[in-house]
């Protein structure tokens, strides 16, 4: 018979009892999810998108697994699209409806409920301080790994921590464990979000971020929780929303500044002077890059802060990015003095760097002396994955061309 992009989709109600989709549920596999609704219901994107409510180009990404689903009310709007009875729909993370399963499925379904939601709570009750000490290094490892190779070389690696860490939290019952796994949630929230912004997935960035704020709550730490809500206003930013992420920004010190470390506050100081700069605000700009210098404190970090890395190196590479903008003469010599202080390890700032020093000098009509930079930009482009510096490196490669056949 002829379906409809209006037909709702119709998945036989065996399939939710197959070891294969309870797997997928219990995953909150919503790619997988679709997958059984084309398998087993006949469905199309385009059904699949009239039922969820959903775009059919996120489908589409969602399908590939290039985007995820990170929304409660979003789930909500699959279960109801693919029609999941209350077994599925508790198996997925979600409260039932009243829709029962078959009779002769109900004692055997809930008694599979109860046995899952067992193992997961003991699973998450042998948790110790040594267990999320190993937690917070193999992010900080990954941390490392995104400095050096980019976001795409520990992609897989991402999902799979953020996914770990997340099932232990919800299941963790004793309050000081729970806040722990609490911090090391925000982390690596914050961690994935900063990738999502490198890769132009601002979404999932966004989503991300969301997810780190609500894990620093929980934790009742002001520092991941002030780096957080700093770090989304970068989403603005590559937005084209650059005003609201300089309010953003000042209110986040407004409302942190004297409660956090000295490394964060300049850190925090640092990212309002950028923001500041994309908007044009010289002034702005130019005052909150005063304050980040003066609270720069001594030494590259705070082994509080792992997420923080920032020296007098650091931060005239920052000031540099900031003043580019303004055609600083004194930018040019800020930008050489933060590439001779790099450690060689942040192949993505260094990238980012080289961008900068490349517009910098085109500006000065030195294009002879921006080639190196734009090359080697490109080269740390093309290693970490990095489509924000790539964007980049193409518009100063235009720019250089066009000024190479005046």
């Amino acid at each position: 018979m002829h379906t409809t992009a209006f037909d709702p989709i119709e998945i036989p109600a065996d399939v939710w009892n197959r070891d294969e989709s309870r797997e997928i549920l219990k995953n909150r596999d919503v790619a997988g999810l679709f997958n059984l609704a084309v398998k087993y219901g006949g469905a199309s994107q385009v059904r699949i998108s009239t039922a969820t409510g959903m775009s059919q180009g996120r489908i589409s990404q969602i399908i590939r697994r290039q985007r995820q689903v990170t929304d409660l009310e979003v789930y909500e709007r699959i279960a109801a699209g693919l029609g999941l009875p209350d077994h599925a729909r508790m198996l997925f993370g979600l409260a039932p409806l009243g829709i029962a399963a078959p009779a002769e499925e109900h004692d055997d379904a809930h008694q599979k409920q109860v046995e899952e939601l067992t193992a997961r709570l003991e699973a998450a009750a042998v948790v110790d301080t040594v267990t999320i000490m190993m937690l917070k290094t193999e992010t900080n490892n990954m941390r490392f790994m995104d400095r050096r190779q980019g976001a795409a070389a520990i992609a897989d690696k991402m999902r799979a921590q953020i996914a770990h860490i997340e099932r232990i939290y919800r299941h963790a019952i004793r309050p000081g464990i729970r806040a722990q796994l609490a911090y090391v949630l925000s982390e690596t929230a914050a961690l994935a979000g900063w990738q999502a912004i490198d890769t132009c997935s601002l979404s999932d960035a966004w989503d991300h971020h969301e997810r780190a704020i609500a894990a620093a709550r929980e934790a009742d730490d002001l520092a991941p929780l002030a780096y957080a809500c700093g770090q989304q206003a970068y989403v603005l930013v590559d937005l084209g929303r650059p005003a609201e992420a300089t309010a953003l920004l000042q209110h986040v010190r407004a409302t942190y500044d004297r409660r956090v470390p000295a490394h964060l506050r300049t850190w925090l100081a640092a990212a309002e002077a950028e923001a500041a700069a994309v908007l044009g605000d010289e002034v702005t700009c130019r005052t909150a890059l005063d304050q980040a210098a003066a609270l720069l404190p001594e030494g590259d970090a705070d082994p509080a802060l792992p997420y923080v890395c920032l020296n007098k190196h650091h931060l005239a590479r920052w000031r540099g990015n900031c003043l580019v903008r303004f055609g600083d003469p004194d930018t040019i010599e800020d930008l050489r003095s933060a590439l001779a202080g790099m450690d060689g390890t942040y192949n993505r700032a260094e990238a980012g760097l080289r961008c900068d020093l490349a517009h910098a000098l085109l500006a000065m009509g030195e294009r002879d002396a921006a080639q190196p930079h734009l090359h080697r930009a490109k080269q740390l482009v093309t290693l970490t994955g990095s489509r924000r510096h790539g964007r980049r490196v193409r518009e100063l490669t235009r720019v250089a061309v066009t000024r190479g056949r005046r």
